[in-house]
């Protein structure tokens, strides 16, 4: 479709800021995606920031944040901003960038207690005052005269090699980090001149700023990105929040606020800032707009604004002047070259599954739950070529995974039968809404679905595939997507007394009034299971083998689950088996075992036990088909992850190819079986 001119579109106005003009409304506001090599923002770096600028969003902030100090360890992948190294790596980014029309800035920080001391240079961690941070759990060393002097020149040297590297400026981190410790009563005790008013509690933010425009200039754009209320009983307050906004505003030295409201000191709090699915879609805009209304000076702000109706809405009614649509664009890094051509309802959703976040702060790299392109984009498209020959593809499965590779190979111009034995598509995901606030998820299958659907592709419902159905078929390629079924044997004696997650959130069965469940798997299945049971007023233990709680999920998401578990008095046993089930009376007896002593450490007496231990794999069909297929279901493994396609061919006598995908594997999870569709179908 022609790219089309939408002059009355809000979202599409051009912003000037200063002497830079954005070309339309929306930004990705600085995060850390942890893809760094070495401190470096190299190829997989770059290349997820050139996706968003080729999509034709107006400016992309890299890094969350980099770091200006040596004694300011990175804890989440972080860019190292105090080397020389760092500059043409950036340059290139910005350089790329540009070439698209994206502005490019950067977020720096010190990150005072918000980091450890034991990696790195093993430098003591600092803070304003000895204030421990509960996530990252290091006690600071009270800040020094001759600590604020150096980090004030690191700070200058910092945005000094942003500037060399053809940016188009900055914004310092101003919430949880070093600079704003010094703002708030929880985390400033100090006595001394930088403590008291909040002239005295902004005097090393002074500092910094004189001291970065006298490297840098009034032509190098210099924001800060902060918290203007902590809403916390012992924090910084909106009316104090505000008023320092007032103050950055007359200083003259910053070109720009990133509202944040909240404070990040460990998940709960984090998860108020950052929310995940169930939560109020943008439930900081307001705060944001009273912020713009009271300063009067340009305002930028991200939080939960996931769709296009709610990012329009923030600029039509005076809110915000440039919307962040941060995780929007992890998902479909295309946004607005979607809505510049009229394919809004082609922009992949942002579903608030927060599997990015999750992954970050878990210490891995940031992946979208189901866009695996993103990040990956050295390998994988995020825009499906046509293929060279038509071929008859047959995929079985209709969950995630086998609507994603139907959606790739039909955008590739094949004939697409996909065959589904329930009567609805979606498979576990399904299962996963039942919780009410993560009904969002389903969304994953929606959009799948309404892909399908312009593709003329249609799903084959209650048709419960064999062998036979297949290859009379006569396809091309055969993908296996039949997921998995629960499996039972953590149990080791008795475990056909036991019912499973599934038979919980489907409904299938209704919890009792006294139930254990073992959770030998780590995430949302069990902690769904867990939810509905207690919420039906059960009395409910949850048994963890694990040494971490729910060790599978990221923190954000355990938040809720939490908030939920002690709302309704659940016990947690951590560190603890159920070895055997035996029936008593009308109860039974669960016999628990301690794999530290390895012997038994406990009985419980209940009514139910509910078992989580993952699935095991649907496969009989793909057994039943991997004689007659050309590669005897064989994967070649280099050539899968180097994004190149499959060519193996080890029976003359085959007539098709076959793969198997997602939980037809092993048990895993969304992302792996999305990722799986698309990688085996991208060159088929």
């Amino acid at each position: 479709m022609a790219t089309v001119l939408r002059s009355s579109d809000p979202l599409l106005q051009p912003y000037q800021l200063k002497h830079l003009t954005l070309k339309n409304r929306l930004m990705s506001t600085s995060h850390e995606p942890n893809y760094s090599e070495d401190g470096m923002p190299t190829e997989r770096y770059r290349l997820y920031h050139v996706e968003k600028a080729k999509g034709g969003i107006a400016m992309t902030m890299t890094a969350g944040s980099a770091v200006v100090s040596r004694d300011s360890p990175p804890v989440f992948g972080n860019l190292l901003a105090y080397k020389d190294e760092i500059v043409p790596w950036m340059r290139k980014l910005a350089d790329e960038c540009h070439e698209h029309g994206t502005a490019v800035m950067i977020q720096l920080t010190h990150l005072g207690r918000r980091s450890v001391w034991n990696k790195a240079d093993w430098l003591p961690v600092l803070a304003p005052s000895c204030v421990r941070e509960p996530a990252h759990r290091a006690f600071p060393k009270v800040i020094e005269d001759w600590d604020i002097d150096r980090i004030v020149a690191d700070y200058a040297a910092g945005a000094q090699r942003m500037k060399e590297a053809g940016l188009d400026g900055f914004e310092f981190e101003c919430y949880g980090h070093l600079m704003d410790n010094f703002w708030s009563p929880a985390t400033n005790l100090r006595t001394d001149e930088y403590n008291g008013s909040i002239d005295n509690r902004l005097r090393f933010t002074m500092r910094v700023l004189e001291a970065v425009r006298k490297a840098v200039g009034q032509d190098f754009l210099v924001g800060c990105r902060l918290t203007a209320d902590e809403d916390w009983d012992i924090g910084l307050s909106k009316t104090d929040g505000i008023e320092i906004c007032q103050r950055l505003k007359n200083s003259g030295l910053v070109d720009f606020l990133n509202i944040i409201k909240g404070h990040i000191d460990h998940d709960a709090p984090l998860q108020d800032v950052i929310p995940v699915a169930g939560a109020k879609s943008a439930p900081h805009l307001d705060f944001a707009g009273e912020v713009r209304a009271a300063t009067k000076f340009p305002v930028f702000h991200a939080a939960r604004i996931n769709d296009v109706a709610t990012a329009r809405h923030a600029i039509a009614e005076g809110k915000l002047d440039m919307v962040g649509m941060t995780r929007a664009h992890i998902a479909d890094p295309h946004i607005v070259k979607k809505i510049m051509e009229g394919r809004e309802d082609d922009i992949r959703p942002c579903v608030g599954a927060t599997y990015c976040l999750d992954r970050l702060y878990e210490g891995q790299d940031t992946l979208c739950i189901h866009n695996p392109a993103t990040s990956r984009e050295a390998t994988m498209p995020h825009v499906i070529g046509k293929a060279k020959a038509k071929k008859n593809i047959v995929i079985v499965g209709a969950g995630p995974g086998g609507l994603e590779a139907a959606r790739v190979a039909g955008e590739r111009g094949h004939k697409v039968t996909v065959l589904e034995a329930a009567p609805q598509a979606g498979g576990q995901l399904r299962l996963a809404t039942q919780i009410a606030r993560r009904k969002e998820l389903i969304g994953i299958i929606d959009w799948r679905l309404s892909q399908l659907e312009r593709l003329g592709v249609t799903v084959n419902y209650n048709t419960m595939a064999e062998a036979d159905d297949v290859t009379a078929l006569e396809p091309d390629l055969v993908v296996i997507a039949t997921g998995g079924l629960p499996q039972s044997q953590a149990i080791a004696e008795g475990a056909d007394l036991a019912v499973s997650s599934w038979d919980i959130v489907s409904g299938d069965v209704k919890p009792a009034e006294d139930v254990l469940l073992f959770d030998d798997n780590g995430n949302h299945p069990g902690m769904a299971a867990a939810e509905l049971i207690s919420a039906q007023g059960s009395r409910l233990e949850i048994i963890s083998p694990e040494r971490n709680f729910a060790a599978d999920m990221g923190g954000l998401n355990l938040v809720p689950y939490m908030r939920h578990f002690t709302k309704h008095n659940v016990a947690i046993t951590t560190m603890t088996r159920v070895r055997a089930l035996k029936r008593e009376g009308n109860k039974i007896k669960a016999t628990l075992w301690s794999p530290y002593t390895m012997a038994d450490c406990g009985e419980r007496l209940v009514d139910q036990v509910v078992l989580e231990h993952g699935t095991a794999p649907l496969d009989d069909l793909y057994f039943a088909l991997k004689p007659q297929s050309v590669n005897l279901g064989a994967v070649d493994y280099e050539a899968l992850v180097a994004g190149e396609p499959q060519t193996v061919n080890t029976n003359k006598d085959g007539t098709f190819r076959l793969f198997r995908i997602g939980d037809a594997v092993a048990s895993r999870n969304v992302h792996a079986a999305i990722y799986d569709g698309l990688r085996f179908m991208k060159d088929a």
